[in-house]
């Protein structure tokens, strides 16, 4: 295959504004998957990601595209040249998540890619994690092609108003947005034909050393593990030794080939090609994400330079992972190695609380530990215990020590600690101007600083604050969601820490505190979120035999409380009539039973389910 023929290229956009649904009008018009087995957002190859109907995962595939000439085609307007008919082309797209939460999912796939497709709602227009997204693709340099979708249910005036918006954020001619409907496929061809002719080939490098850069990986028990790659330099065949420069580790390819998008074994990879090469490496921790792939041979005649690769992420949010039974520790432990292999912007390290040993997961936002979670408990079969989520804190100690802590559990003592600062964010809202007023009332409960509102387009508005980052994990995202009808969009970045009053919420379930739910709070919503806690645990805790107390303290002294009453069995039912003091003694007894074992109970054992629904807030 000539390297003039390949096109490396991915899909990006805010969530939900049609990229599955365009990548499965690519896989249809290029014959890539058979017409029995298809089916709507194929590419999401996760149950997850079908139920809740968003992408999670990157998602490489190799099309083969034999373009037929057509007079009807509307090539004329775009400028482009109709190449040879009978040639065909190699079409790599990579589908990628529209999440904020998953935007590191986003940045491997445009390092490993020549031009992205830049998708845009015509009903909702442009939104946050469209401007996102859009500047890493900016900084990788790649060729942009604005793309306008679903003008098969938006009116005139929304697609014009579109166009002229992302016309101006590009600074091009409206004339050279294209506009489709990935639901019916219009102008499908026509787009295929822009990426072929606006993004250019890979540089041809087959002489050189191989250089491969690794952007996402799997496990595999029989293979090694499979390394997603491109190859920049050089090429690779089946059979080779292999070396990984950045942990120094050798392997063999066991197999290697294209994704179509199941694993397709082929004899080598070229230059720049999109595949994989099963490494014959069994040992998760030895495969880094942006970590380059050489020959064996190569490293010891010619000094190889790694490849650049990518930043690494950095968690945002952070929960305790704790397994329901203690058996299950080293199996979550494999299960967390192996998680991280297909999903590297998780981290997690050794934790240990009250009712057990387990790990700190760190994720880059609500969802994505959401998602993380679900995972274990699906592909996995764990049963895990969930403490509340939290940011990370910088505590200075009164003999000026700096400690950066990622659970309330590792918290020192209040009276050693002479400062807290905590994570602070700039924060990017668009929102319909007909929403503005809800948005706004919203935010003001943020503990924030409003910065400013900007026109953006002709009816929405750009609001931009500086928040606390513990304000966004306890459900906003999904409120605004609500008050906007689903509208409105976010994104966000890291500014610095600052000075914060923050106190300590010990939660003490008959008398026993439980670590996994204990939270860091503002000390003016102490009381407030006291109260909350101890009201949601009365609901969702079950009965027991005798009274339970649920109570919140902090500094040493109980701020809230709730008791939840003992399931109560009826003792004088048996009785029929008689004298009341023979009724009055069964109660009598009853009563003192139940202090009897309240005073001799272990503890209350909650179930999993209990932390997961408190972890949702």
């Amino acid at each position: 295959m000539n390297n003039n023929q390949i096109r490396n290229f991915c899909i990006i956009s805010h969530i939900d504004h049609g990229k599955s649904t365009l990548a499965d009008r690519f896989l249809e018009l290029t014959g890539t998957v058979d017409k029995k087995k298809f089916h709507p957002q194929y590419l999401d190859m996760m149950d997850l990601e079908q139920e809740k109907g968003i992408t999670i995962k990157l998602q490489p595939v190799r099309m083969l595209w034999c373009p037929q000439s057509r007079n009807d085609l509307d090539i004329e307007n775009w400028k482009l040249k109709i190449p040879d008919s009978k040639q065909e082309f190699v079409l790599n797209l990579i589908d990628t998540p529209g999440h904020i939460d998953f935007s590191y999912e986003v940045s491997r796939a445009l390092a490993a890619v020549e031009g992205a497709l830049l998708l845009v709602d015509a009903l909702k227009g442009i939104q946050a994690q469209t401007l996102s997204n859009l500047e890493l693709a900016k900084q990788q340099n790649l060729v942009i092609i604005p793309v306008i979708n679903k003008i098969d249910i938006a009116s005139a005036s929304q697609i014009k108003e579109a166009e002229n918006n992302l016309s101006r954020l590009l600074e091009i001619e409206p004339t050279k947005i294209l506009k489709i409907s990935a639901k019916y496929g219009t102008n499908i061809e026509q787009l295929l034909w822009s990426v072929i002719k606006k993004i250019p080939n890979p540089i041809k490098e087959a002489e050189k050393p191989l250089k491969a850069l690794i952007f996402d990986s799997r496990y595999d028990a029989y293979k090694g593990i499979r390394a997603y790659v491109r190859v920049i330099e050089g090429k690779v065949e089946l059979g080779e030794k292999i070396y990984l420069i950045r942990t120094q580790t050798e392997g063999q390819v066991k197999e290697i080939g294209y994704f179509g998008p199941e694993f397709l074994a082929q004899k080598g990879l070229l230059t720049g090609e999109i595949g994989y090469i099963a490494t014959g490496i069994k040992e998760p921790e030895k495969i880094k994400i942006g970590d380059t792939i050489t020959k064996a041979i190569d490293i010891k005649i010619n000094k190889v330079n790694p490849l650049i690769g990518y930043q690494e992420p950095q968690p945002m949010v952070f929960a305790g992972l704790y397994p329901a039974r203690n058996d299950d520790y080293n199996l979550l432990k494999q299960s967390l190695e192996k998680l991280k292999l297909n999903d590297p912007s998780f981290v997690f390290q050794p934790s240990e609380i009250s009712f057990g040993r387990g790990f700190l997961g760190g994720f880059l936002g609500p969802l994505h530990s959401e998602i993380v979670i679900e995972r274990l408990k699906r592909e996995y079969g764990l049963e895990l215990l969930i403490t509340a989520p939290s940011v990370s804190f910088k505590v200075v100690k009164k003999d000026n020590k700096e400690l950066f802590i990622s659970s309330p559990v590792q918290f020192p003592d209040f009276n050693l600690i002479k400062e807290i600062f905590e994570p602070w964010i700039k924060l990017e809202i668009i929102t319909p101007a007909k929403y503005l007023g809800p948005v706004l009332k919203l935010t003001e409960g943020l503990n924030g600083k409003y910065q400013k509102t900007e026109s953006f387009g002709a009816e929405k508005s750009f609001l931009i604050y500086e928040v606390p980052l513990r304000e966004l994990i306890s459900g906003f995202y999904n409120n605004l969601k609500n008050v906007s009808q689903g509208y409105a969009s976010l994104s966000y970045e890291f500014l610095d820490f600052q000075k914060s009053d923050l106190v300590k919420l010990n939660v003490l379930i008959a008398g026993q505190k439980e670590d996994a739910l204990a939270r860091i709070v503002p000390r003016e919503k102490a009381y407030i979120e006291g109260a909350r806690i101890v009201k949601k645990l009365k609901e969702i805790l079950p009965g027991q035999l005798f009274s339970v107390p649920v109570q919140v303290e902090t500094g040493g002294r109980i701020i809230a409380r709730e008791t939840i009453k003992a399931k109560r069995k009826d003792v004088i039912a048996p009785l029929y009539g008689g004298d009341y003091t023979r009724k009055r003694k069964l109660l009598e007894k009853q009563k003192k039973g139940k202090k009897k074992l309240a005073a001799t109970s272990a503890g209350i054992k909650i179930p999993p389910s209990i932390f997961l629904e408190m972890f949702k807030g």
